[in-house]
């Protein structure tokens, strides 16, 4: 069994079919995305009371995602909540065993990993979703960036890309800046981009909240379909992140990040050609980078 796949099953199959479900039963998923818990351990009547969501819709999710039943699906969460997904620890210790087991060496489990992650991508993603995406980045008067703990790197280095080609670009929250201030004066005109894997942080959900509520587009790239910013996004990427590493493999979500910039350069301009290269001009007088 793949890494990963005893963990993420329920969200790989919703995220491989979210976008055909009709409108109730997306309601359903998000609810059993949100509620694991109580999807686990409560009958369905009760969940269907409490969500105001009817058991048929429950049912019928659970056979669209290939599921025999909604019994099936129950049992699978069952499973999930006993298991500690974010525990960084257990898995160091799980990688240390392998090694002292003369098991397969980590460089090639991970490697595969790697492949099969950039793999179900390719074969997964809305192509139409992303091109939108693009093109509603591309008009945007702003572009505020956001990631938080782990996912802090990949938007740094976004930044770092776009800042090539365009200048209405913005990392949130930098040096100290208020994540607040980011924010105030965003609106339909302007783009945010949170990238935030688990454990989520609280602040990317707020934002992402917060900005939808101002009219904001938000984009959002996570690894699970429950991640709670996803009902504030007007455009979602779930990316797989499975791997043997303690940690959650990037790979994909650098392969996206990279994917959407090189789409907005090739539809771009000869400003934007003008501009990367007064940028490399710039560098090469302040002596940021060494000619050879």
């Amino acid at each position: 069994m793949p890494w990963g796949d005893t963990l993420q099953t329920f969200e790989m199959r919703l995220s491989e079919k979210y976008g055909s479900l009709s409108g109730s039963l997306r309601q359903a998923a998000d609810y059993l995305a949100e509620n694991p818990v109580d999807a686990a351990t409560r009958t369905l009547r009760t969940v269907s009371r409490d969500s105001g969501i009817s058991v048929a819709a429950f049912s019928r999710l659970a056979r669209a995602l290939d599921y025999a039943g909604f019994e099936e699906l129950r049992e699978e969460m069952r499973g999930k909540i006993g298991r500690r997904v974010n525990d960084f620890s257990e898995r160091a210790e799980r990688l240390r065993r392998a090694h002292r087991e003369d098991k397969a060496s980590f460089l090639d489990t991970h490697f595969a990993a790697c492949q099969a992650n950039l793999r179900k991508f390719i074969d997964t993603v809305d192509r139409d979703a992303l091109n939108e995406a693009v093109d509603r980045i591309a008009a945007a008067r702003k572009v505020l960036l956001l990631g938080a703990l782990g996912s802090t790197g990949v938007v740094e280095y976004l930044s770092y890309m776009a800042n090539f080609c365009t200048d209405n670009w913005v990392m949130a929250s930098r040096m100290g800046a208020s994540l607040g201030g980011g924010i105030t004066g965003l609106d339909a005109r302007d783009v945010l981009i949170i990238v935030t894997k688990p454990p989520f942080s609280d602040r990317a959900i707020r934002a992402a909240e917060l900005a939808k509520k101002q009219g904001v587009h938000v984009v959002l790239i996570t690894d699970t379909h429950s991640c709670p910013a996803l009902q504030h996004a007007a455009a979602r990427f779930i990316v797989a992140t499975g791997s043997p590493h303690f940690y959650s493999s990037y790979v994909v979500t650098m392969f996206l990040v990279e994917s959407l910039i090189g789409i907005l350069v090739s539809r771009s301009g000869p400003a934007t050609r003008a501009r990367i290269a007064e940028v490399e001009g710039a560098n090469r007088v302040l002596a940021e980078v060494w000619d050879l």
